[in-house]
């Protein structure tokens, strides 16, 4: 599609009214995705007490391990499956890492106690590598199907899909996995079936916007309204790591991507911490676990709404998206007292608050690498951010399993005083490396 099919922002907004609004569907489709995505990889911390006690006896360290090695496979997965899906497309590319998640989360269903350390271990990194491929190929189709203005407000909306499924976990467990263990094999079952389903709807409905014959001219203008010259004929380039590792912009969305070990420390720990200081079991669990990642699913997408709000009010995109993830570290900051609440209620709603922030957060951050890379680098920017996150991840399960098999649950103040800290510390630094958000030159 020519670049003259653009139009003045608000002539095409007004025209969109009456057009195709196809690119709702494809949105839903991501949703639906990061939420059986987020399901799979939450089982693991909603049974982590019940697997620990009951089942397989592992050691803290053990399970800081097993956590590792399933970041580490994901690390792995970022650079694989973004370049992947940069070299083939969101249509293959999405195919081929829900399936690879799908089938190795089922396997974590034949491990057996005589060997659950290193069978678990395999089925993790199965699962991470696979898991990875999810949030590149979410970013990039966003940024094939949204013009800039809307994108973190459509990342927010999938986004939202990992606290989707981060409550459906601890809601569903429980009914299929007793007190003692008994039918854990259940809950690595259970969404085998939604992915199957989710790919064959895949097959049948995504085509790229200027290529769908259901997308009609006037939301195709919406699309492409704000699309650079010569933009739409760069993208069919093939793009290597090699020219998108040296950018700044690829290093300050990097350094933004670190916070996501505080992500995984909510999600893969945050049930082990309710369980170690105030003494909740698998049903005691779920409802904390739920308000956790309900709050954090309002912040996924209030975060991202935020920016548009500045941006209708005259903002440069430059100040919308930093004054929006300062206002998110701000808000997360309270974290730090965490392990000082004596009810456990003022606990978890610290704990949701600082996920929501987390979750507008990871929005915007998501946003600046649509932002700053041209479409045909997105998901390969998104990869090596989040292989970065995902090493940081590691180390923190290597901290906290170390310190707390050390100390016991005072290791927990440590670990909460750098989840609150962290994010003002990275937007510092992404606002050094990259003071004003420019597209990069490739």
């Amino acid at each position: 599609m020519k670049v003259e099919m653009q139009r003045e922002p608000q002539v095409v907004e007004a025209k969109q009214q009456g057009g195709s609004k196809y690119r709702y569907r494809i949105l839903a489709m991501l949703f639906v995705a990061t939420t059986i995505n987020y399901m799979d990889r939450s089982i693991i911390g909603v049974l982590g007490p019940t697997l620990i006690e009951h089942v397989f006896h592992w050691t803290k360290m053990e399970y800081a391990q097993i956590n590792m090695v399933f970041k580490f496979a994901y690390a792995l997965g970022m650079l694989g499956m973004g370049g992947v899906i940069d070299r083939f497309g969101t249509r293959i590319g999405y195919i081929l890492a829900i399936g690879i998640w799908s089938v190795f989360g089922m396997l974590h269903a034949l491990v057996q106690p005589a060997f659950g350390f290193i069978g678990f271990c395999m089925a993790r990194a199965g699962l991470g590598f696979g898991e990875a491929g999810n949030f590149p190929a979410a970013v990039k189709t966003v940024a094939e199907w949204y013009p800039k203005k809307d994108r973190a407000f459509a990342t927010g909306i999938f986004n939202a899909g990992s606290n989707i499924g981060a409550i459906l976990a601890p809601l569903a467990i429980p009914l299929v996995v007793l007190p003692d263990g008994t039918n854990w094999q259940f809950a690595f079952l259970m969404t085998g079936a939604f992915s199957f389903i989710w790919v064959l709807v895949w097959i049948k409905i995504y085509k790229k916007p200027e290529e769908h014959p259901k997308v009609s001219q006037e939301e195709l203008a919406y699309i492409q309204s704000d699309v650079e010259e010569g933009e739409i004929e760069q993208e069919k380039e093939k793009m290597s790591w090699a020219k998108v590792l040296p950018l700044k912009q690829t290093w300050a969305f990097a350094i933004g991507k670190i916070t996501d070990a505080v992500w995984w420390f909510y999600l893969f720990w945050g049930s082990l911490f309710l369980h170690d200081q105030f003494g909740l079991d698998l049903h005691g669990l779920a409802l904390p676990m739920i308000i956790v990642f309900l709050i954090a699913d309002v912040g996924s997408i209030a975060g991202g709404y935020l920016p548009k709000i500045f941006l209708n009010r005259g903002a440069s995109l430059n100040v919308a998206r930093k004054l929006t993830l300062l206002i998110c570290a701000l808000f997360i900051l309270p974290a730090m007292f965490v392990p000082y609440m004596s009810n456990q209620w003022y606990a978890v709603l610290l704990m949701a608050f600082a996920a929501g922030g987390h979750q507008a957060w990871s929005a915007n951050l998501f946003t600046v690498a649509s932002d700053t890379m041209p479409k045909k680098a997105t998901a390969s920017v998104v990869g090596i951010g989040g292989m970065i996150g995902a090493l940081a991840g590691m180390l923190a399960d290597f901290s906290l399993g170390s310190v707390l098999t050390a100390s016991g649950k005072e290791g927990y103040v440590f670990a909460f005083a750098i989840a609150g800290s962290i994010y003002l510390v990275c937007l510092a630094l992404i606002h050094l490396i990259i003071p004003k958000l420019e597209r990069a030159k490739i």
